[in-house]
């Protein structure tokens, strides 16, 4: 059995073909630049990498070509359309109507269009993406999975604004949170490497990419997280401002007579690691200009890691007991100078991270331990598996054995579990720096 997974983004649509009764990844590739010229794909199967150009004005020309080119006689990894028997689909926003992933119906699509204001770079994408794969495969179940449905085990004194009431209960404006399937599959992890239950783990999880947002988890559940009513909210980003005065954009509209949708624009495009540095957003880029003496690119590494740490004291001072840090996605897997700066000086909290294991710690395909042999709370760097997540939900929900995950056990909650292409890809880590061997933590 195979199952799709589709992720739409505002310009870009992520996906991977799983053999759900090999449990392997056999294709997972992108569609770039949906909308705009020299739009085209990328695609990862057979351990070989091909990239083909293709016009891709919407979304639903990009899933067509997903679809063409994972049925190809010479590069794709099925015969026909067929095999697929569920497709999972990342949806950004469900308001606060979804606590778990869903089968798609009308109603639901409905709903996701109700929300389109409270994610417009996303929601549309999503939407058409859905409708894309729809068309093209009515026959088989499609499943959403939102990210904000983690977050909807948060108290109200942690999801609500102290806003005139009515803007909540007329406009649903709160905190809803994203990153969630991130969240999700990393807490999980945590509680094996700790071996305990999610039930008795608290944790705190940086997911630091491009976009970036961290997750107080008590008891296994979401208890607060960073980011607010849209994912602008919270840590310093790559494009993204984060936390500001809410005065800060009107003082300077007034001043330069901004509209309202460019200071939208300016906020979350031109803002983060992108407007402290005036030239980059991808931090590989901001730690060689800061190596090289770049004053503006020292001082973002050092402003982004701050906010960091920020954010582990407050979420310390919530859960009151903390079993592990957590760091994931791009820079938070493969980020030491970020994770030494936001950990370090943390020693009389019971953070002590180890500088040696730190630097060893550069992988996507193991999951290391980075704290000191006698630090209270455990560091650990666990690779995301978004995807997997998405696959479990699908194929659950087509069995009709899906429920929300406090009552549903993952298959990498299992000690024995294995990731075969980490695994693949952890040997060939291995072989160029063996040192690694001394920072990778098993259940």
């Amino acid at each position: 059995m195979v199952i799709l997974t589709l992720n739409c983004g505002s310009s870009s649509a992520k996906y991977q073909v799983y053999d759900w009764d090999n449990k392997d990844v056999l294709a997972n590739g992108v569609v770039e630049r949906i909308g705009i010229d020299g739009s085209g794909i990328t695609h990862k199967a057979k351990g070989n990498k091909t990239e083909i150009k293709s016009p891709c004005p919407t979304h639903k020309e990009a899933i067509e070509l997903i679809l063409k080119t994972i049925t190809d006689k010479e590069i794709g990894v099925i015969p026909d359309m067929s095999v697929i028997k569920a497709v999972g689909h990342r949806v950004l926003h469900g308001g606060d109507k979804f606590t778990k992933s869903v089968l798609i119906t009308p109603e639901v699509l409905d709903t996701f269009r109700s929300v389109i204001d409270l994610g417009p770079l996303h929601m549309p994408a999503n939407i058409m993406g859905i409708e894309a794969a729809q068309k093209v495969m009515p026959d088989v179940p499609h499943c959403a999975v939102m990210d904000t449905a983690w977050h909807q085990t948060m108290p109200e004194e942690t999801f609500m604004y102290a806003i005139p009431r009515e803007w909540y209960t007329k406009y649903h404006a709160r905190r809803y949170g994203f990153h969630g399937t991130s969240f999700l599959y990393t807490a999980k992890r945590a509680s094996v490497l700790l071996h305990k239950a999610p039930k008795d783990t608290n944790l705190i999880i940086c997911h630091i990419g491009n976009g970036s947002s961290m997750c107080a988890v008590k008891n296994g559940q979401c208890y607060d997280t960073t980011m607010g009513i849209t994912p602008l909210e919270g840590l310093v980003m790559g494009t993204r401002s984060g936390d500001i005065d809410p005065a800060l954009p009107f003082y300077i509209m007034r001043k330069t007579g901004m509209t309202a949708d460019e200071m939208d624009t300016a906020l979350n495009k031109k803002s983060g690691c992108l407007g402290i540095t005036g030239r980059f957003s991808d931090r590989r880029d901001i730690e060689i200009a800061a190596a090289e003496g770049d004053k503006q690119c020292q001082l973002c590494i050092e402003m982004e890691a701050l906010r960091i740490k920020k954010y582990i004291g407050a979420f310390m001072a919530e859960l009151g007991h903390v079993d592990a840090i957590v760091f994931t996605a791009g820079v938070g897997e493969r980020g030491p100078i970020t994770r030494f700066k936001a950990c370090s000086g943390l020693e009389k909290y019971g953070i002590k991270i180890d500088a040696q294991k730190n630097d060893w710690s550069f992988t996507g395909n193991a999951e290391t331990c980075i704290s000191a042999d006698d630090s209270e709370t455990k560091i650990f760097v666990i690779p995301t598996d978004e995807e997997l997540v998405m696959t479990e939900d699908a194929y659950a929900l087509m069995k009709g054995t899906y429920d929300v995950h406090t009552n549903f056990t993952y298959s990498f909650q299992d000690p024995s579990y294995v990731n075969k292409a980490r695994e693949e890809g952890l040997k060939k880590d291995l072989e160029k720096r063996p040192h690694l061997a001394d920072v990778i933590v098993r259940p």
